[in-house]
């Protein structure tokens, strides 16, 4: 899959920043995300033209918000979100539908007390589970809640929890692996899990940072450090730290 970034066609030209991040550049990586539970139709609606006007990649919305008018955005939606409980088949066809009503990209959470207890088989099968619901070209993102499992497990096992899900999960036929969910209470991405995410599937999944990321040098730190995706609820605010 080619998740090279790609420059908006209503984007401008920029000057490159010494690691060469542009705003076009990270913008192109972004996914505008509205997950809130007390959303409207009126704010899905404003996220999804704020989303075209800055030029990001993609939109991500709550399945109950599905159809969304997005234009030549791509729409992302969830499953088993926020807390991975979820049975693999109830996830499943919760994909299933949100593709039927136009969603290209499914970010799943999976079962973080089952990735904790070192059942990663379970997880890889909930993953299969998936797959085999929505087959490409429906993109599958994989949210480990990287934050719980060092938490969990301490940095250096939790590192290789990590790594074991990566592999997991690129055999259970994902596109990518994501941090974080953004609602869990001990926190979203870290540097330390996104080293750990590409050391296992750098190059061969997409990286995704989702959760607390809120400025252009979380951002950039994020993208150093593997990511070739990020999930945002204030791109505007991150955006406006790169050069334009």
């Amino acid at each position: 899959m080619d998740d090279a970034p790609r420059s908006s066609p209503h984007s401008t030209p920029h000057t490159p920043s010494p690691d060469g991040l542009t705003r076009a550049r990270v913008a192109a990586m972004i996914d505008h995300t509205l997950l809130s539970p007390d959303a409207s139709r009126e704010d899905v609606q404003a996220c999804v033209a704020e989303a075209r006007e800055l030029g990001v990649k993609a939109v991500c919305v709550s399945p109950a918000m599905l159809p969304v008018r997005a234009g030549e955005l791509t729409v992302a939606t969830v499953a088993g979100f926020p807390s991975g409980k979820h049975h693999s088949l109830v996830k499943a066809m919760e994909g299933r539908l949100a593709v039927d009503q136009g969603a290209r990209e499914v970010d799943m959470v999976i079962d973080v007390g089952a990735a904790i207890a070192g059942l990663v088989d379970e997880v890889m099968a909930d993953v299969v589970t998936m797959r085999d619901a929505v087959p490409p070209p429906v993109v599958i993102k994989v949210i480990l809640e990287t934050a719980a499992i060092h938490k969990a497990l301490g940095e250096e096992a939790g590192d290789e929890r990590i790594e074991a899900l990566c592999h997991a999960v690129a055999r259970a036929g994902a596109d990518f692996v994501k941090t974080s969910t953004g609602f869990h209470p001990v926190g979203g991405a870290s540097v330390r899990a996104i080293e750990a995410m590409h050391r296992a599937v750098g190059g061969k999944l997409g990286i995704k940072a989702s959760g607390g990321i809120r400025d252009a040098d979380s951002a950039r730190a994020m993208i150093a450090a593997g990511a070739t995706r990020l999930g945002l609820s204030g791109s505007r605010a991150v955006l406006a730290g790169f050069e334009n």
